[in-house]
């Protein structure tokens, strides 16, 4: 069977399988997720071993460590997988939920009802977590999935998408309402683009090059995973320790994801009294500062010249952008120019400013004195998350169980007819 026949087929049962998981109920669901919980605590140690092949792999390679760290499964990784079906399992079921309902002059009732989408693609690179939290969300606001994850995750993915068409099946639900794409060829990915008579939403989540070949080859409606060129402006009067805090969290933490922190702006009345603060603790993380002409005397001799291409890059490592701007109106102007409108974020103790941020910094996030590392959909309450969209259409921001539904019209009538 040839790729395009291939991926067809596999299309066509997803198709097939949408139909029965669009009317599933909410117990069956349910007893996917506890099913599925179940076994990723009995088979956690066949994982990590699958996972360990795949990290092997990798080194060989020659694959650098921020994607090495996100490929890496843990046992506390596997924890959040249980947890995460768990909560997802808590949540109410979105589908067939009735938002709202008005009526007409003529008596109609007239509503929108939640629906499934029916059938998401989602194609992705390293992360095996996303395996299990796309499927599990996709399940539960009753789509079918297909995966196709990186080359570089093909023994934990397997291992995964056996757990979960086991779980399908232990909760009589249709096994093909999640399907691994086992072929590495990219031309799976150019034909699975193609089938928008069988996929309705396609969602990329990986790297800059994926997505933009991802979204120049479909053919149905794109949900992008875009890069995270996330910003934080530290306000004049800003409170010093709680920023500094905020800002090692945010570039730290966990440097190789897409909600780090990657360039620092700092009002200028402030700069003289944080930067120099700034570039001790930095310096005892190990991040390398890349400064501005008017922070790099601030920032002492472990700091370098900033090149213009460190202004709206995303470096995934332990690297940040640094730079001074006279005011807020500065900042704003800056985020709109190198922003990918992922998250930014202030840090302020003024409410006018703070609430002027909120409206005008254009991202899927925007927060006040918070760490950039809270866009996720597990952090924002949501459970889990299939992706955080950067496109404003349907959804704009984490994607959780009800960003994974739509909505119809519903009419109820008492026959009326019309003039």
């Amino acid at each position: 069977m040839g790729v395009a026949n291939e991926m067809e087929y596999l299309a066509q049962k997803a198709k097939t399988a949408s139909r029965k998981l669009a009317h599933a109920s909410p117990a069956a669901k349910n007893l996917f997720l506890e099913r599925l919980c179940k076994l990723l605590e009995v088979e956690e140690a066949e994982i990590l071993a699958s996972n360990a092949r795949d990290l092997e792999l990798a080194k060989k390679a020659g694959l650098d460590d921020p994607r090495l760290n996100r490929l890496t499964l843990t046992p506390a990784i596997m924890a959040e997988m249980r947890k995460a079906c768990k909560e997802v399992a808590a949540f109410p079921d979105p589908v067939g939920a009735t938002e709202s309902q008005w009526q007409r002059p003529n008596g109609l009732l007239v509503g929108k009802m939640r629906i499934p989408i029916g059938v998401i693609a989602m194609i992705y690179e390293a992360r095996p977590n996303v395996t299990i939290d796309a499927a599990i969300l996709c399940v539960k606001a009753g789509n079918s999935v297909i995966l196709r994850g990186g080359r570089e995750a093909v023994n934990s993915n397997m291992a995964l998408a056996r757990l979960l068409r086991q779980a399908l099946h232990e909760a009589a639900l249709p096994e093909d309402g999640v399907q691994l794409v086992g072929n590495a060829d990219h031309a799976a990915v150019r034909e699975l683009c193609r089938l928008d008579q069988y996929i309705d939403v396609l969602i990329p989540r990986g790297g800059e090059k994926l997505v933009a070949s991802v979204c120049e080859a479909a053919t149905m409606p794109v949900l992008k995973h875009y890069k995270g060129v996330c910003h934080a402006y530290v306000d004049a009067g800003a409170d010093i320790g709680q920023a500094l805090e905020i800002i090692a969290n945010a570039k730290a933490q966990r440097p190789g994801v897409c909600n780090a922190l990657e360039a620092l702006l700092v009002n200028a009345e402030i700069a003289p009294d944080f930067l120099p603060r700034l570039a001790k603790m930095m310096a005892g993380l190990g991040v390398e500062l890349r400064a501005c002409a008017r922070s790099l005397p601030l920032l002492g001799p472990g700091a370098r010249a900033q090149a213009p291409e460190d202004l709206g890059c995303e470096f995934h490592d332990l690297v940040l952008a640094v730079c001074v701007v006279e005011n807020m109106e500065e900042a704003l102007d800056h985020i709109a120019r190198y922003g990918s409108r992922h998250t930014e974020i202030i840090c302020t103790q003024d409410y006018g400013r703070a609430m002027r941020f909120l409206r005008e910094a254009d991202a899927s996030m925007v927060a006040v004195n918070a760490s950039t590392r809270f866009n996720d959909g597990g952090q924002l309450g949501l459970g889990a998350e299939i992706g955080i969209s950067t496109s404003k259409l349907h959804a704009y921001g984490p994607m959780g169980l009800k960003e994974l539904t739509t909505t119809k019209f519903v009419v109820l009538g008492n026959g009326q007819i019309r003039n």
